[in-house]
């Protein structure tokens, strides 16, 4: 999976909810986007790449987008187990 492009999507998606006014519901829209219309493999390949430092280019508000998307997967796979 090619990191650039899911980082450069990302951004994109970014941009379009930057015209929100409430950053944490720009942050809220950004997830949603996220959850609802990528596979999980690119959140998760996104979100790896994000902790090994490989999405420094993403910006701020996915960030914090992928990075709440990471600690609700990880949360959900430990309720199941």
């Amino acid at each position: 999976m090619n990191i650039s492009n899911l980082v450069k999507m990302a951004n994109q998606i970014e941009t379009f909810f930057r015209a929100e006014a409430d950053p944490d519901a720009a942050v809220a829209g950004i997830e949603s986007h996220l959850r609802r219309n990528w596979e999980p493999r690119m959140r998760r390949a996104l979100a790896a790449a994000l902790g090994s430092g490989e999405a420094a280019e993403l910006g701020s508000l996915a960030r914090l987008a992928v990075q709440r998307l990471d600690e609700s997967g990880k949360s959900a796979t430990a309720e199941k187990g």
